[in-house]
């Protein structure tokens, strides 16, 4: 009868605008779940899995990320490690498409003053890469002193020289703003 293709055409319609609107949930719901995703998620999905970083300076390192703060990761580059503001980043290249949350524990990272105090704490030599007009990079060598704020102060000791007050050449103030990279001083530079 006519009635039955009628109601069969009614049930047809129904089911398919209900189909509709589940997959356009499910599409909102992607969008809204990719939206709460962060950088530092991404980063952390990598593993050891290799990346490539261009940095503000130009320069571009490539290496495995052992380590994620909450305003800083670092990189590591055969024997040199780099810690890296995540401001000083340009671009990622090797970044997967998979996510991982921080753990409870880590849910409130270290930041970057903590870090570099961690640094200094230990005495450790490093070669602070500064922001400058390109092509030319500015560098300063020598040992974390003391971390403020938002600048620390290193000082500068001459090539093969431990950090000693009778040894330190001159101390020279970055502004954690002009900051694209803090590497170990062992292993080649920029």
């Amino acid at each position: 009868m006519r009635w039955d293709s009628l109601f069969n055409d009614l049930e047809a319609q129904f089911s398919a605008e209900r189909s509709l609107e589940k997959e356009a949930e499910i599409t909102e719901r992607a969008r809204v779940e990719l939206a709460g995703i962060e950088l530092t998620d991404r980063l952390r999905a990598l593993g050891a899995g290799r990346i490539k970083v261009v940095l503000s300076s130009g320069t571009a390192l490539l290496g495995s990320i052992s380590h994620i703060g909450s305003e800083w990761f670092v990189l590591d580059e055969g024997v040199r490690q780099w810690m890296i503001p995540f401001p000083s980043v340009l671009t990622y290249q090797g970044v997967g498409r998979l996510a991982v949350k921080a753990t409870p524990r880590l849910v409130k990272p270290l930041g970057f003053a903590a870090a570099l105090r961690a640094l200094a704490r230990d005495r450790a030599s490093v070669v602070v890469h500064v922001r400058a007009q390109a092509p030319q990079s500015f560098e300063t060598k020598g040992v974390i002193d003391r971390v403020g704020q938002d600048h620390l102060d290193v000082a500068v000791v001459h090539e093969g020289e431990v950090r000693r007050a009778g040894n330190v050449a001159s101390v020279v103030t970055i502004p954690f703003g002009a900051i694209v990279a803090v590497g170990s001083a062992s292993g080649p530079g920029f």
